[in-house]
Parts: structure tokens; C-alpha cells; sequence
């Protein structure tokens, strides 16, 4: 019987035991594991040429017969040589092999023998040879030639495994395939968008048909970039299931009654005004009113809530904190560092003075006996609001009856995380805010789970930030700047990539630069903050910095996110060119927040890249976080943008979500429409189905469970 593909690799002719342990390193434990291990590159095997044509220095496929072969030593130690002379009606090749013994056993005189690899000149007889090619008997089995004559898969090694064998198991694991394999994708969608089914698709995938002479130059272009039917047949599948268990778990969440009731009234609604310094923007009272919505709903909210620096998250979670304080339930802010978090508590203890709301900080730096009344009074509802880092996921912990899960820039977190401070309550409802630009295109794959807000408009009188690139050269005019806005009583920070001297990457150092500032700027003071400081020793810059003792800040990206000091008017970055770009964005995004123009100075070295102008020159030219966003996924990737592979971007087998950008977005609406079409029983259906592949998605997405 055929097998089918969750039979395991090892029961595959040609594989057994030895070689499945070598597989299953690579995760490949099944045929459809092997089938989904695709090559990396393709070679255009098809065109033979006669010996007498061959030039030296190219790659070239030749047919002939053998007509004398044999082993024999070199003066040089361990070094033996299997030498054949290959003849065609046009002349002789000479063809060696170095420490391969063993083919004297395999060839021999008058076999038919086609060989591939590329002409070289031989040291001695200064004639074309060809030096450890590959090759294949002609009359050798009843298998047809699958290493030559046609476009040749490459695929990467797998522990001692070479593409040769790789190729030889994929293709008589394709050869007992089933005819008619159940395909994943509805018929309906596969017609639709003109992709073949899964059987043809694998085949067309390992060993591509070879189009007419004229169409195969188009035809290996998109091989080599992946735009193939069956190549945008594989990424399709893959985006279309990833979605289609992103619907259901959100399907299924929807479906949990919801235990607390939220009601909104006008005495609440006084609170929330009373509480406020400012007018709301006309956006920041949209997004409240989506977020109200699903509080006041019977289901849980999982919404995320995105915007631009600056464009005022914080005080639109605020009002959702009250609204739920109000009902009588517990709120919970987490962020992911203790200066961001701190920052959090002293302006929400501001906003929040005038109400009878108790609020407690919990980072880890709180201990002792501080730490135990703190998680006393969160257990017995004593404190309503808390603050805090990572500390507000471990297991002492206890909620007396959480409402809503705060969680301030999501991409810093694991989605693991995230999920640990959800279960601290009954369901509780979960705001996800991030100022990182995310592109559509990722949004879908890190949050394609959650409703989304944006916050697209920034509050009255916010002057745009001014940012210029210079180099070395220009430092003194650099200085001058920061000398004029410091003698206006303005403040300004410094930001560098490393915290001490690198002597590889041959990086200003944040420790070695204050000291030079301090000899630039002798009337100035000038202060050093770093993830390494101890709390007291941070506690104590931010004071200096609050108050005005410290006029500039040295800094390392500990300042990125959530620092508010309005009187900031000037941040220079080093080595800007070391920086992504939303993350200098991020930076540009601590200054320009009081009344005064800001300005952002990017310096680079002055051998700087042409790749490095370009990507630097953009952020010159806007401050559109969301096109700066689209531009540092193209060129960084996704993993790069995010940050690490625990913040929730799935490590997609076939699909690059920048590049198949299209296929994502139709994929998620496919998703989303087939599962609305499903009848009960038909939906139960595709859950088994899910539930099957439940463990290979979950290895591969790493996001969500099915069943």
C-alpha cells in the first residue's frame, strides 16, 4: 500500500533508521514532513552537450558511455582517485572522483553514464576534465533519470544526507503518493484561484515540468522567486490554515459567556471627564467608544490598540481602567520595562488623585516585606489598579477579580506571556497597545486573532519633529545645536547602540561618550542611563532629568519607548545606520512633546552605505510611522522588525509575508469566508481536521492551539 503522509519517514525505501534520526533533527518525521522540506534552489539540467563543445569554467550535462575506469593512489597522503574516460560521438572526457572507492564497485566499461558539474582544466594534461560531477547510470533501474534531463531540485543538507539523496527520497515518496490525496484547500478556492491540488503541487514543486525552450528563462525566473502555481499554492495553504485556526480560536473565544457585567452611566461618565486635563481628540474618543462597546458586550475583548508616538494611548486606556474601576472590578497595567512602568504610575497616580482608587507598582524591585503588602492587597481587592513589569505574571500573583489586562508594547512580550497575565482572572477583557507601526501585512500574522483600533491623530499643537542626517564631520555644528537649545533651558538626549567599548564593532560607547560630553558641555550636567544600572542608580538619573539637574541624557534604546519629558527638544542617535528603522522612530518619538520644535539628528560615519543613506534618508523625509513601518519590513524582515521570534511572528515553512504580502491578505479573507459558509456539522468537520494537524501547525506557528 502506498503510504499515506503521516506515515513515518523512516518506512520510506532508501531511508531506515539511521537516516530518519538525521531527518527528524531537520523536523522531518513524516512524509509529509518530506514533501514540505522544499528546495532552496533549482538547476537547469535539460541541455546536453557534446564533449567537443565544452568549455572550461562552465556548468555542463553530458551523456556517454565508459569506456575505461579505475582506481589509483597520489603522492599525496590518504588521497586516492577514481578515473574514468567518458566517450560521445563527438570525443573523450576525462572524469575524477577523489576518496570515493566505493564506485569501483558501481562503474564499470560500456555503462552509459550521463554526468553534470563544472568543466575544469586539468593540472596536468591541460585538457577539460570534470572533478567529482554528479551522476547517474542510464540503464541502472527502472527509474527514470532524476538527477539530470530535466530542472533539478537542490535542497539544503540534512546531517549527512547530500541533495542527492534528498532528491532520490522525495522522489519515490512522491512515486506512491495516492491519486487522490484530501486536499486541505476547498476545490471551490483551488478553482477559484487557478492553484493545483496537493498532489500535483508537491510534484511540480520537487520536479517542475519543463516548459517549451522559449518560456523557460520566464519560467526559472519564477522558480527562483517562488511565483510558481504550486510554489503560491504552498503559501496559500499555509496562510489559509494559520488564518483559518486564528478565526476558530477566536470563533470559539466569542463563544465563552462572559462572566462580569460593565455598565456605562452618566455618573461614570462624569468620572471619566473628571479625571481628564485635556480634551480627548476626536480619534481618541472613537477608539474609547469601540473599547466601551465590547466591555459593555456579553463576549470577552481581545482588541489591540494602535498608534503613532505620541498619539495618546495611554489616556485612552485610562478611561477604559475607570470605566471598569467603576463596576467594581480590578485593572491591571503591564509594560515591559521598570522605567516605562514607573513612568505609567506616576502618571496615572496624577491623573487618578482626585479619586478614592488605590494603585500599587509591582516591578522586580519590590521586595521584601513592600512586596508581600502589595500582593496581599491585590488579592483582596484592596488595591484596584496595578502597575507593573514582568513581575505581574508569576505565581503569587492573585487577583481578586480582574477585569481588565492591560498590556503596553505587545511586541516586547511572548505571546506566552501575554497569555499567563489573561489567565490571572475569570476571561478578564484585554487591551493590547503598541506605538510600533506594525504593517498590515504583520498585523494579520501577529494579532490576526484581535479587533484593532488606531489611533490616527495626534493631539492639538504637537509640532512635527525635524530630523536631519550628518556625519563625523558635522559633529561640531552638532554641538553647536545642542549648545543653543540648552542655553533656551531646553533638554536633550544622546542615544548609542552599545554601553561599553567594542573594539569589533568600533562603536561610540555610551560610558566613554558622557565623559567627552561632560568635557564639551562643562556647564551642562550630563547624566548616563543603561539597562545594566541598578533600580536606585536609574531612579536617580530620572529625577535629575525630571527636575532639570540633567540637561542631557546619554542613553542607550532603555529610552525607547514611553519616556515623557516635554521639554526635550534635541535627540542625537550614533550610528544611526546600526539602528532599524521604527525603532528610530521609536527614539525620534521621545522629543517634540511639549510646545517647542524638536529635532533629531541621525549620525553616521562618513563611509556610510548606499543601503544605509537610503533607508536613513526616509526617515528624513516622514513622519509617517505606518510608511516607515512598510520600509523596515521590506528591508529587515520580520524577524528583525519585531525584534525576537517569541513576540508572535509564525515561522511560515513556505510563505514570506513581505513578499507574499497578497497572498496573505486574500488568504485571511478566504479563511474568514469559508469559515461564516460552514454548516454545524460541516465546521465540525474542519475542527478534526485542525485537531489533526494540530501539533504541526502548533510547531510551526508557535501561536495557537486547535481542537
Amino acid at each position: 500500500m502506498p503510504p499515506q503522509l503521516e506515515v513515518p519517514v523512516q518506512y520510506l525505501k532508501g531511508v531506515g533508521p539511521a537516516r530518519a534520526a538525521m531527518l527528524q533533527k531537520a523536523k522531518i518525521g513524516t512524509v509529509e514532513d518530506l514533501l514540505n522540506y522544499q528546495p532552496f534552489r533549482y538547476e537547469d539540467r535539460s541541455s546536453f552537450r557534446l564533449i567537443d563543445q565544452l568549455r572550461v569554467g562552465e556548468d555542463a550535462l553530458v551523456e556517454g558511455e565508459i569506456a575505461v575506469c579505475g582506481n589509483y593512489s597520489t603522492p599525496m597522503k590518504r588521497v586516492r582517485i577514481f578515473e574514468l574516460v567518458v566517450e560521445d560521438r563527438s570525443g573523450a572526457l576525462t572524469v575524477k572522483f577523489f576518496n570515493q572507492p566505493y564506485l569501483q564497485r558501481v562503474l564499470r566499461n560500456r555503462q552509459r553514464l550521463i554526468l553534470y558539474g563544472q568543466v575544469r582544466r586539468d593540472d596536468y594534461t591541460l585538457r577539460p576534465v570534470l572533478l567529482n560531477p554528479e551522476w547517474e547510470l542510464m540503464d541502472s533501474s527502472s527509474e527514470p533519470a532524476i538527477h539530470s534531463g530535466r530542472i533539478v531540485p537542490i535542497y539544503r543538507r540534512v546531517g549527512k544526507l547530500t541533495t542527492r539523496s534528498l532528491r532520490t527520497i522525495v522522489y519515490r515518496a512522491l512515486s506512491q503518493l495516492q491519486p487522490d490525496l484530501q486536499d486541505p484547500i476547498p476545490d471551490r478556492l483551488l478553482e477559484k484561484h487557478g492553484l493545483p491540488d496537493r498532489r500535483r503541487a508537491w510534484q511540480e514543486l520537487h520536479f517542475p515540468s519543463l516548459p517549451e525552450e522559449r518560456k523557460r528563462e520566464a519560467f526559472l525566473q519564477d522558480l527562483e522567486s517562488g511565483a510558481t502555481p504550486a510554489q503560491r499554492r504552498f503559501v496559500f495553504e499555509e496562510f489559509f490554515l494559520f488564518h483559518l485556526g486564528l478565526q476558530m480560536v477566536r470563533r470559539d473565544r466569542e463563544s465563552l459567556p462572559k462572566t462580569r457585567r460593565i455598565e456605562i452611566n452618566n455618573r461614570i461618565r462624569e468620572v471619566v471627564k473628571g479625571i481628564l486635563p485635556f480634551h480627548p481628540t476626536a480619534a481618541q474618543k472613537r477608539v474609547v467608544g469601540e473599547i466601551v462597546g465590547d466591555l459593555r458586550s456579553g463576549n470577552v475583548m481581545r482588541r489591540l490598540l494602535h498608534g503613532d508616538v505620541g498619539s495618546g494611548k495611554t489616556i485612552v486606556a485610562l478611561q477604559a481602567m475607570v470605566v471598569v474601576l467603576e463596576n467594581g472590578f480590578q485593572a491591571a497595567l503591564m509594560a515591559p520595562t521598570e522605567i516605562l512602568a514607573e513612568q505609567h504610575f506616576r502618571t496615572l497616580s496624577r491623573f487618578l488623585r482626585s479619586t478614592d482608587y488605590r494603585l500599587a507598582l509591582l516591578t522586580g524591585r519590590v521586595r521584601g516585606k513592600r512586596r508581600r503588602e502589595i500582593l496581599e492587597q491585590i488579592r483582596s481587592g484592596g488595591v484596584q489598579l496595578v502597575i507593573g513589569t514582568h513581575a505581574l505574571l508569576e505565581a503569587p500573583v492573585r487577583f481578586r477579580d480582574l477585569g481588565l489586562a492591560v498590556i503596553d508594547e505587545q511586541h516586547r512580550f511572548g505571546v506566552l506571556q501575554r497569555s499567563r497575565l489573561m489567565g490571572k482572572g475569570d476571561q478578564p477583557d484585554v487591551l493590547i497597545m503598541t506605538a510600533t507601526p506594525i504593517p498590515r501585512s504583520l498585523a494579520l500574522t501577529v494579532y490576526g486573532d484581535l479587533d484593532l483600533s488606531v489611533l490616527d491623530e495626534l493631539p492639538p499643537g504637537r509640532q512635527p519633529v525635524e530630523t536631519v542626517l550628518c556625519s563625523e564631520r558635522d559633529r561640531n555644528r552638532v554641538y553647536e545645536l545642542l549648545k543653543r537649545e540648552l542655553a533656551q533651558g531646553r533638554q536633550a538626549f544622546v542615544v548609542y547602540p552599545l554601553i561599553e567599548e567594542s573594539d569589533k564593532l568600533e562603536l561610540r560607547a555610551a560610558e566613554e561618550m558622557t565623559g567627552q560630553l561632560r568635557e564639551v558641555f562643562p556647564g551642562s550636567g550630563v547624566g548616563l542611563i543603561h539597562g545594566r544600572l541598578k533600580g536606585e542608580e536609574k531612579d536617580a538619573q530620572m529625577e535629575a532629568l525630571r527636575d532639570g539637574t540633567i540637561q542631557i541624557l546619554v542613553a542607550t534604546t532603555v529610552v525607547e519607548v514611553g519616556l515623557d519629558v516635554p521639554n526635550a527638544t534635541v535627540m542625537v542617535v550614533e550610528h544611526a545606520d546600526r539602528f532599524g528603522l521604527s525603532q528610530l522612530h521609536q527614539l525620534r518619538g521621545r522629543i517634540g512633546r511639549g510646545s517647542h520644535q524638536g529635532t533629531c539628528v541621525l549620525m553616521t560615519g562618513d563611509a556610510r552605505s548606499e543601503n544605509a543613506f537610503r533607508r536613513l534618508d526616509i526617515m528624513c523625509r516622514t513622519s509617517d510611522g505606518f510608511r516607515i513601518a512598510e520600509e523596515d519590513l521590506e528591508i529587515r524582515g520580520p524577524g528583525e522588525f519585531v525584534g525576537t521570534r517569541q513576540s508572535g511572528v509564525p515561522q511560515f515553512q513556505f510563505g514570506n509575508i513581505v513578499r507574499d504580502r497578497r497572498l496573505l491578505e486574500l488568504a485571511a479573507e478566504e479563511a474568514r469566508d469559508h469559515l461564516a459558509r460552514l454548516t454545524k456539522g460541516a465546521r465540525g468537520e474542519v475542527k478534526d481536521h485542525m485537531t489533526r494537524l494540530a501539533d504541526q501547525w502548533r510547531s510551526r506557528f508557535g501561536l495557537f492551539d486547535v481542537g
